[in-house]
Protein backbone atom coordinates (compact mmCIF):
# COMPACT_ATOMS: atom_id res chain seq x y z
CA UNK A 1 0.00 0.00 0.00
CA UNK A 2 1.41 3.46 -0.86
CA UNK A 3 2.74 5.36 2.13
CA UNK A 4 0.20 8.19 1.89
CA UNK A 5 -2.66 5.66 2.26
CA UNK A 6 -1.31 4.13 5.48
CA UNK A 7 -2.72 6.84 7.74
CA UNK A 8 -6.39 6.70 8.73
CA UNK A 9 -7.20 10.30 7.63
CA UNK A 10 -5.75 9.59 4.17
CA UNK A 11 -7.85 6.44 3.80
CA UNK A 12 -10.99 8.24 4.93
CA UNK A 13 -10.34 11.11 2.52
CA UNK A 14 -9.74 8.65 -0.32
CA UNK A 15 -13.07 6.97 0.47
CA UNK A 16 -14.85 10.33 0.58
CA UNK A 17 -13.42 11.32 -2.80
CA UNK A 18 -14.45 7.96 -4.28
CA UNK A 19 -18.02 8.36 -2.98
CA UNK A 20 -18.05 11.92 -4.29
CA UNK A 21 -17.06 10.73 -7.76
CA UNK A 22 -19.80 8.09 -7.74
CA UNK A 23 -22.41 10.60 -6.65
CA UNK A 24 -21.40 13.22 -9.18
CA UNK A 25 -21.02 11.07 -12.24
CA UNK A 26 -23.53 8.24 -11.82
CA UNK A 27 -26.59 9.84 -10.27
CA UNK A 28 -29.24 10.21 -12.91
CA UNK A 29 -31.46 12.76 -11.21
CA UNK A 30 -30.92 16.42 -11.95
CA UNK A 31 -29.20 18.54 -9.36
CA UNK A 32 -31.11 21.15 -7.36
CA UNK A 33 -29.19 24.28 -8.34
CA UNK A 34 -30.33 27.22 -6.18
CA UNK A 35 -30.98 30.66 -7.60
CA UNK A 36 -28.24 33.02 -6.47
CA UNK A 37 -28.39 36.81 -6.77
CA UNK A 38 -25.28 38.29 -8.44
CA UNK A 39 -22.44 39.08 -6.06
CA UNK A 40 -22.20 42.51 -7.67
CA UNK A 41 -25.27 43.37 -5.60
CA UNK A 42 -23.26 43.15 -2.39
CA UNK A 43 -23.38 46.60 -0.70
CA UNK A 44 -20.67 49.13 -1.50
CA UNK A 45 -21.04 50.40 2.06
CA UNK A 46 -21.42 47.99 4.95
CA UNK A 47 -21.09 49.01 8.56
CA UNK A 48 -18.29 51.56 8.73
CA UNK A 49 -16.59 50.15 5.61
CA UNK A 50 -16.81 51.74 2.16
CA UNK A 51 -15.90 50.32 -1.24
CA UNK A 52 -12.57 51.77 -2.38
CA UNK A 53 -11.69 49.59 -5.38
CA UNK A 54 -13.56 47.12 -7.56
CA UNK A 55 -10.88 44.62 -8.55
CA UNK A 56 -10.82 43.16 -12.04
CA UNK A 57 -10.21 39.46 -12.64
CA UNK A 58 -8.38 38.74 -15.88
CA UNK A 59 -9.97 36.25 -18.26
CA UNK A 60 -7.03 33.84 -17.87
CA UNK A 61 -7.57 33.74 -14.10
CA UNK A 62 -11.33 33.38 -14.50
CA UNK A 63 -10.76 30.45 -16.83
CA UNK A 64 -8.62 28.76 -14.17
CA UNK A 65 -11.01 29.52 -11.28
CA UNK A 66 -14.11 28.42 -13.25
CA UNK A 67 -16.35 30.09 -10.68
CA UNK A 68 -19.90 31.01 -11.65
CA UNK A 69 -19.65 34.39 -9.93
CA UNK A 70 -16.79 36.37 -8.37
CA UNK A 71 -16.57 39.37 -6.06
CA UNK A 72 -13.18 41.08 -5.70
CA UNK A 73 -13.17 44.34 -3.76
CA UNK A 74 -11.12 46.49 -1.41
CA UNK A 75 -12.91 48.33 1.39
CA UNK A 76 -11.62 51.07 3.69
CA UNK A 77 -12.82 51.96 7.17
CA UNK A 78 -14.46 55.24 8.18
CA UNK A 79 -11.07 56.90 8.79
CA UNK A 80 -9.66 55.69 5.49
CA UNK A 81 -6.56 54.42 7.28
CA UNK A 82 -7.31 50.68 7.27
CA UNK A 83 -8.18 48.54 4.28
CA UNK A 84 -9.43 45.00 3.79
CA UNK A 85 -9.89 43.06 0.57
CA UNK A 86 -12.89 40.78 0.13
CA UNK A 87 -12.78 37.97 -2.42
CA UNK A 88 -15.72 35.61 -2.95
CA UNK A 89 -15.86 32.83 -5.55
CA UNK A 90 -19.27 31.17 -5.86
CA UNK A 91 -19.84 27.79 -7.51
CA UNK A 92 -23.44 26.79 -8.20
CA UNK A 93 -22.40 23.16 -8.77
CA UNK A 94 -19.30 21.04 -8.33
CA UNK A 95 -20.51 18.07 -10.33
CA UNK A 96 -18.85 19.26 -13.54
CA UNK A 97 -15.36 19.49 -12.06
CA UNK A 98 -15.67 23.07 -10.82
CA UNK A 99 -14.43 23.54 -7.26
CA UNK A 100 -12.84 26.26 -5.12
CA UNK A 101 -9.06 26.57 -5.31
CA UNK A 102 -7.64 26.49 -1.79
CA UNK A 103 -5.71 29.64 -0.83
CA UNK A 104 -3.16 27.24 0.64
CA UNK A 105 -2.21 26.50 -2.96
CA UNK A 106 -3.09 29.78 -4.68
CA UNK A 107 -1.17 32.11 -2.38
CA UNK A 108 2.21 30.33 -2.69
CA UNK A 109 1.58 30.09 -6.44
CA UNK A 110 1.31 33.90 -6.49
CA UNK A 111 4.57 34.34 -4.64
CA UNK A 112 3.16 34.69 -1.12
CA UNK A 113 4.97 32.59 1.50
CA UNK A 114 2.99 31.50 4.58
CA UNK A 115 4.72 31.96 7.93
CA UNK A 116 1.82 31.20 10.28
CA UNK A 117 -1.22 28.95 9.93
CA UNK A 118 -4.01 28.39 12.43
CA UNK A 119 -7.76 28.62 12.87
CA UNK A 120 -9.55 31.57 14.42
CA UNK A 121 -12.91 31.57 16.19
CA UNK A 122 -14.98 34.68 15.47
CA UNK A 123 -18.37 35.59 17.01
CA UNK A 124 -20.69 37.05 14.37
CA UNK A 125 -24.10 38.67 14.44
CA UNK A 126 -27.09 36.45 13.75
CA UNK A 127 -25.49 33.17 14.85
CA UNK A 128 -25.65 31.55 18.27
CA UNK A 129 -22.25 29.95 17.77
CA UNK A 130 -19.08 31.66 16.51
CA UNK A 131 -17.65 30.71 13.14
CA UNK A 132 -14.28 29.01 12.72
CA UNK A 133 -12.07 30.28 9.88
CA UNK A 134 -8.53 29.78 8.66
CA UNK A 135 -5.98 32.44 9.60
CA UNK A 136 -2.71 32.80 7.69
CA UNK A 137 0.16 35.25 7.83
CA UNK A 138 1.82 35.49 4.41
CA UNK A 139 4.72 37.50 3.09
CA UNK A 140 6.10 38.52 -0.28
CA UNK A 141 9.32 40.46 -0.09
CA UNK A 142 8.88 43.11 2.61
CA UNK A 143 5.07 42.97 2.44
CA UNK A 144 3.06 40.91 4.90
CA UNK A 145 -0.67 40.30 5.21
CA UNK A 146 -3.14 38.50 7.44
CA UNK A 147 -5.43 36.20 5.47
CA UNK A 148 -8.69 34.73 6.74
CA UNK A 149 -10.76 32.36 4.63
CA UNK A 150 -13.50 29.78 4.83
CA UNK A 151 -15.96 27.75 2.75
CA UNK A 152 -19.67 28.54 3.00
CA UNK A 153 -22.44 26.17 1.87
CA UNK A 154 -26.12 26.39 2.87
CA UNK A 155 -25.17 28.87 5.60
CA UNK A 156 -22.65 26.36 6.97
CA UNK A 157 -19.16 27.77 7.58
CA UNK A 158 -16.28 25.33 7.21
CA UNK A 159 -12.57 26.06 7.63
CA UNK A 160 -11.05 22.67 6.75
CA UNK A 161 -10.76 21.58 3.11
CA UNK A 162 -11.14 18.01 4.37
CA UNK A 163 -14.39 18.83 6.20
CA UNK A 164 -15.63 20.76 3.15
CA UNK A 165 -15.27 17.61 1.02
CA UNK A 166 -17.29 15.61 3.54
CA UNK A 167 -19.96 18.32 3.65
CA UNK A 168 -20.10 18.26 -0.15
CA UNK A 169 -20.86 14.52 -0.15
CA UNK A 170 -23.48 14.85 2.60
CA UNK A 171 -25.23 17.77 0.90
CA UNK A 172 -25.24 15.88 -2.40
CA UNK A 173 -26.96 12.94 -0.69
CA UNK A 174 -29.40 14.80 1.54
CA UNK A 175 -30.23 17.92 -0.49
CA UNK A 176 -29.06 17.09 -4.03
CA UNK A 177 -26.92 20.25 -3.96
CA UNK A 178 -23.21 20.87 -4.39
CA UNK A 179 -23.05 24.68 -4.44
CA UNK A 180 -20.44 26.42 -2.30
CA UNK A 181 -18.51 29.65 -1.92
CA UNK A 182 -14.94 30.41 -1.00
CA UNK A 183 -14.66 33.61 1.06
CA UNK A 184 -11.27 35.25 1.63
CA UNK A 185 -10.34 38.41 3.54
CA UNK A 186 -6.86 39.95 3.34
CA UNK A 187 -5.55 42.79 5.53
CA UNK A 188 -2.03 44.23 5.08
CA UNK A 189 0.28 44.21 8.11
CA UNK A 190 1.48 47.73 8.89
CA UNK A 191 4.63 48.30 10.92
CA UNK A 192 5.06 44.63 11.85
CA UNK A 193 1.89 44.84 13.92
CA UNK A 194 0.28 41.45 13.19
CA UNK A 195 -2.08 41.79 16.13
CA UNK A 196 -3.55 45.01 14.73
CA UNK A 197 -3.98 43.46 11.27
CA UNK A 198 -5.66 40.41 12.81
CA UNK A 199 -8.00 42.66 14.81
CA UNK A 200 -8.89 44.59 11.64
CA UNK A 201 -9.53 41.37 9.70
CA UNK A 202 -11.70 40.05 12.54
CA UNK A 203 -13.71 43.27 12.68
CA UNK A 204 -14.16 43.24 8.91
CA UNK A 205 -15.34 39.61 8.92
CA UNK A 206 -17.82 40.44 11.67
CA UNK A 207 -19.14 43.36 9.60
CA UNK A 208 -19.54 41.62 6.25
CA UNK A 209 -20.57 38.14 7.37
CA UNK A 210 -24.31 38.73 7.84
CA UNK A 211 -24.92 40.70 4.60
CA UNK A 212 -22.77 38.22 2.68
CA UNK A 213 -24.78 35.31 4.11
CA UNK A 214 -27.93 36.97 2.79
CA UNK A 215 -26.29 37.22 -0.64
CA UNK A 216 -25.45 33.51 -0.81
CA UNK A 217 -28.06 30.73 -1.20
CA UNK A 218 -29.15 28.99 1.99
Amino acid sequence: MPGFLKSRPSRVLTLVLAVQAILFYTLSRGEAVPLAPPLSGFPSQVGGWTLATEGLIEKEIRDVLRADDILNRVYTDADGRQSASLFVAYFKTQRTGQAPHSPKNCLPGSGWVPSESETAVIPVSGRAEPIKVNRYVVSRGSNRSVVMYWYQSRDQVIASEYAAKIRLVLDSIRYNRSDTALVRVVVPVAGDNEAAATATATRFVQTVFEPLSRQLPR
